[in-house]
Parts: C-alpha cells; sequence; structure tokens
C-alpha cells in the first residue's frame, strides 16, 4: 500500500493507494477508524456509485449508525439546490458536530460534500473515498470544495481538508471509458507543470494509460498524488504557487460554462484549455513549436480531445466574459498559467485579452 501525506498549517492527512483496497484484507480499516470523531457516518452518493460499492463501504464502518444520502449524477447538480437538500436531509436526522461525513463518488459528489462538511454546524469531519480518476488524482486532494454558480465554475467553495482518502484504483474499471479518459488530463497536467520526467513517463506509457492497465495507472495516480501534496503543503489556500494547479483550468471552465454543464466532462474542457493554454504560450513566444506538438501528440495518444468540437467563432465574446469571471483574475487583469518548457510554468498576471481572443478565435475557426 503506498501512503502520501499532504501536510498543511493546520492538519496532515494520509491519502492511501491500494489496488483493491476495497477488500478485507487490504482495506486499513485501524486507520479509518481513528480518523472519525463519533458513532454516526453519513455517505453521499450517487445511485450508480451506490449499487456498486456502497454496501461494501458501509461495511467498513461496522458497528456505527450509518446513513446514505444520494444525489443526482452529473455536473449540472453540482449546485446551490442539490446542496440545500443534502443541508435539509442532516438537520432533518439531527446530526450534531460528532458527524462524519464521506463522499463517495466522483468529483462532483466530492466537492459537494466537501462543501457541506466545511458549512454544516460549521464544519465536520469529512472522508473521501473517490471513485473516478479525476477525483482520485484532483479533487480529492487539497481541500477545495464547492459549487458552481451559473455564471461560472466552483464561483461559491471553501478550502476545507478531508481527515483522509482512500484510493483502490481497481475501481477505474467499472467506469465508462469517455469518463476515465477525461480524468486522464489531471494526470498529463502534473508532468506540464512540475515534473517532465513524469510527462516523459506518462507519454512512454500512454497505451497503458489509455487501456488501464491498472499497475501503470496506480503508479500515475501515486505520482499525481505526490506533486499535489506538494504543493498544497506549500501553498494551502492559493495564494502563489498553488495556482499552477489551474494550468489550463481558465479556459476549460469557459468552456463547461459556456457549453452548458454535463457537455463536456471537467477532465475533457482541461484537455482542450491545456492545449489552448500551450498555443497562447507559443504565440507569446514562451515555448517552441516542437515542443508544442509534442504535449499535443501526448494528448491525442491519451484519447484526449484537444479542440471544443461543439463551439465557433461567434461563442468567443461569451468565453471572453466568462473568463472574466475567473477566480484568479486579480484588479480585472487576465491571470494565465502559461508554460516556458515541460515541466515548468509561470503565473503571468495581465496577459491582454486580444491574445487570448486571438488563441480562441484560431482554435473555433478551424
Amino acid at each position: 500500500m503506498q501512503k502520501v501525506t499532504v501536510k498543511t498549517k493546520n492538519s496532515n492527512y494520509p491519502i492511501y493507494v491500494e489496488n483493491e483496497l476495497f477488500s478485507a484484507e487490504n482495506f486499513p480499516t485501524t486507520e479509518l477508524k481513528s480518523k472519525l470523531v463519533g458513532r454516526r457516518v453519513c455517505i453521499i452518493s450517487n445511485s450508480t456509485v451506490r449499487s456498486l460499492y456502497g454496501e461494501l463501504v458501509e461495511g467498513f464502518f461496522g458497528g456505527l449508525d450509518v446513513s446514505f444520502f444520494e444525489i443526482e449524477d452529473g455536473e449540472q447538480y453540482k449546485s446551490l439546490s442539490t446542496y440545500q437538500t443534502v443541508i435539509d436531509f442532516l438537520v432533518s436526522k439531527e446530526f450534531d458536530r460528532t458527524l462524519n461525513l464521506v463522499a463517495l463518488g466522483g468529483g462532483v459528489v466530492g466537492d459537494l460534500c466537501g462543501f457541506v462538511s466545511a458549512t454544516y454546524l460549521r464544519g465536520v469531519n469529512f472522508i473521501q473515498i473517490p471513485t473516478t480518476l479525476l477525483a482520485q488524482v484532483d479533487s480529492s486532494v487539497g481541500g477545495k470544495t464547492g459549487v458552481n454558480h451559473p455564471s461560472g465554475k466552483n464561483l461559491i467553495g471553501a478550502f476545507y481538508q478531508p481527515s483522509t482518502v482512500l484510493i483502490d484504483p481497481n475501481v477505474l474499471l467499472s467506469l465508462p471509458k469517455r469518463e476515465y479518459v477525461a480524468g486522464l488530463a489531471e494526470v498529463i497536467k502534473y508532468g506540464l507543470i512540475y515534473d517532465e520526467n513524469f510527462f516523459s513517463w506518462i507519454a512512454s506509457n500512454a497505451s497503458g494509460l489509455a487501456s488501464r492497465e491498472i499497475s501503470v495507472v496506480a503508479e500515475a495516480i501515486t505520482r499525481s498524488c505526490e506533486i499535489k501534496a506538494e504543493i498544497v503543503s506549500l501553498d494551502e489556500r492559493e495564494l502563489g504557487i498553488r495556482a499552477i494547479l489551474n494550468f489550463g483550468h481558465t479556459i476549460g471552465h469557459a468552456i463547461e460554462t459556456v457549453s452548458g454543464y454535463g457537455t463536456w466532462l471537467h477532465g475533457e474542457a482541461v484537455s482542450i484549455g491545456i492545449e489552448m493554454a500551450c498555443s497562447l504560450s507559443y504565440n507569446m513566444g514562451l515555448i517552441e513549436l516542437d515542443e508544442l506538438e509534442r504535449i499535443r501528440q501526448t494528448l491525442i495518444a491519451l484519447e484526449l480531445p484537444i479542440a471544443a468540437s461543439n463551439l465557433s467563432g461567434s461563442d468567443v465574446d461569451r468565453l471572453m466574459d466568462t473568463i472574466r469571471l475567473d477566480k484568479k483574475v486579480k484588479d480585472g487583469l487576465l491571470t494565465f498559467i502559461l508554460i516556458l518548457n515541460v515541466g515548468k510554468v509561470k503565473i503571468e498576471t495581465g496577459v491582454s485579452e486580444a491574445s487570448v481572443r486571438e488563441v480562441l478565435t484560431q482554435a473555433l475557426s478551424n
């Protein structure tokens, strides 16, 4: 079993990565129970994940009072209205501050459950059990929680760390291929922003990653979590270096919003955003054409999209309006994560709207 520790100012917590973690002989029962604060547990999930793993996970809390609450599946349900229904349920059950909330599912479940955990009674214990690749390598780690607003992604939320994260790569075999592949965008992101050797490893193992060779996938998950843990430990609340984790997300989030939540999976939109951020970097003279092509070809080898086929040049204005609402905007100035070479990026505030508009126009006119 691999263990990665996230160290923040106020807490340290473990991430456990093990193939077939959801088995009696592998599950870290003692470690999990050491993270509980009371005898009442509420597992937030959706019907699909609950049918696959609900009974199994409930068994890990043997002897405790366990409740389930199901939310609808899909990015469009990561909303204030869904948040309200969860809060209403917790109030109806008279849960107190000794409640343990467990997120069993993908990024939508984890982000929503985390935000509920941060705000119900001003904060209750929170455990992440992510079941999608994107959640395992990204959204379950680092404490970003929240819901969407019609005007933009994740505009409402809080930083709130889980007490532990439990990852079983084997559950990814039950994912639809499209959802699994979308998560690879976050994996390649770590190589691009922080570790050239990891990027080269991803490129060399693209076939194994795309086909879900579990030993290869487990290695990718562990290294991704190590990189994110290191960055979060340096900057928990995104006041500096943590912003590099948003590489590809500024345009990616805009594509999700303008297209309508659910049209593109988050990872797909991030992949397109990565390509456009790299193109922006190329247009600004920061990377060479061969480096840009190397990145594009690796995205393609992982079967990720690099173009928003549903949008056209007529959507550029709406995309720009959404980008102006991005959380990284400072004093009205656009901030982008730009790539200098594979494994190294910079945070650039004051990127001109004309430069961004040019990249969007080029991409959406092809």
